[in-house]
């Protein structure tokens, strides 16, 4: 069993007190103002509002893990503390940016926590710590497999003092939210070398840069995800100062690794919540429908599939906790095996769920009328987000053949 730190529990009964006060009330209120906005990917004014109210309550940044601390008066929290915090934001999609917890730009922040030169910080990270902006990662791209980073084609060319980007990236998550500022673009600068982890650089193109293109949003299974949204991007000669270089030359495989590893079990966090949000609906559902001269919870099925829920989610929350404590203890690096089992297992499960509970709710399960449908689309999506589920069962395939094959 699992214990909690005295901060981490706090920190959760605060948390759960601030959706149950501002979050959940005004989730209606949230969709109507995005339905209504002239710009489905603008700012709502509900946003600025909720984020006051999380700041003031001292529930911002609280990502920020205690290695990075130094970074905010906020945060401070090591993996498995914070656990319960991103899934009890998990129960409702948007409501990570309200603490300044949302991906991608947590991830974004501790790239530039860790790679980034004092500039680039003052720059970008002051102004993404205190929500000002928002920023994109624009490392996948259309017309090869991005599930092997190497395969990454766009160019990146040092002419003078500058660097020269020509490309085309698509579903990159903020792209469209009008408050992103800044993009983290990963791309080819030395395709000839024959360490092939060492061609790739990655790069910092603002928004405005003349020759980056907003081609189009794009969409999964129909959701555009606004305000935030994914993309696809034109770069067409977009040219950069060269001192807008993360870390340095060669090195863009490194940081794409150093980032992608919190991201991956954040996004598992969050989908514990939603799938543990929808069985509490199936549960309300079942004890209110009447089929047959019963109601639904009467049924056997019913309850298998209920129980089945129930089992499963605790099961994967116990190895993303487990995982979480072990990337504590040796790092993130080290505790791949675990990640990988949390990232193929955890999104799986909450799919599954999530359409048991749908089908618990009838036609209406399908429909915005509940969070089901959208916490479905998501748990989809995160099968392909942060590297598809193949690549991570080969790579964990090999581990676990190698730990025990010999034996």
């Amino acid at each position: 069993m699992f214990e909690f730190s005295e901060k981490s529990r706090a920190y959760q009964e605060k948390l759960t007190a601030f959706m149950d006060e501002h979050i959940y009330p005004r989730e209606k209120e949230y969709e109507q103002q995005l339905h209504r906005a002239e710009n489905r990917f603008a700012y709502l004014p509900i946003m600025e509002e909720l984020k006051t109210k999380s700041k003031a309550a001292g529930l911002w940044n609280l990502f920020i893990p205690t290695s990075l601390s130094e970074f905010s008066d906020h945060g401070g929290l090591s993996n498995l503390e914070y656990a319960p915090m991103a899934e009890i934001m998990g129960r409702v999609l948007w409501s990570p940016e309200v603490f300044n917890c949302n991906a991608p730009d947590t991830g974004n922040m501790e790239v530039f926590m860790k790679y980034a030169n004092r500039a680039q910080q003052a720059q970008w990270l002051q102004p993404l710590l205190n929500g000002d902006i928002r920023s994109s990662y624009a490392m996948t791209e259309p017309q090869v497999a991005s599930s092997d980073a190497t395969n990454i084609e766009l160019s990146i060319v040092q002419e003078g003092n500058e660097w020269v980007l020509n490309g085309r990236k698509w579903f990159i998550t903020n792209a469209m939210y009008e408050r992103t500022k800044i993009f983290i673009v990963m791309g080819k600068s030395d395709p000839s070398n024959p360490n092939r982890h060492k061609q790739q650089t990655q790069v910092l193109v603002p928004k405005d840069t003349p020759g980056l293109e907003v081609i189009r949003p794009l969409t999964t299974l129909g959701y555009d995800d606004a305000p935030i949204g994914h993309a696809e991007l034109l770069f067409d000669n977009a040219r950069v100062p060269l001192e807008n270089v993360l870390l340095g030359e060669g090195r863009g495989f490194e940081i794409a690794q150093g980032r992608l590893g919190p991201g991956r079990i954040h996004h598992c966090m969050r989908l514990i919540g939603s799938a543990q949000r929808a069985l509490e609906f199936a549960c309300r559902r079942v004890n209110q429908r009447m089929t047959f001269g019963r109601p639904l919870s009467q049924h056997q099925s019913v309850r298998e599939d209920i129980a089945r829920s129930f089992s499963e989610i605790e099961m994967m929350r116990l190895l993303v906790l487990k995982t979480c404590q072990r990337m504590d203890e040796v790092g993130p690096k080290e505790a791949m095996d675990l990640i990988a089992a949390s990232k193929t297992s955890v999104p799986l499960m909450a799919q599954q769920v999530i359409d048991r509970c749908m089908q618990l709710h009838g036609a209406g399960g399908l429909t915005a009328d509940y969070p089901m449908a959208e916490a479905f689309n998501y748990a989809r999506w995160c099968r392909q987000a942060d590297g598809p589920d193949q690549v991570h069962l080969m790579a964990l395939g090999k581990q676990v053949i190698t730990r025990y094959g010999d034996a």
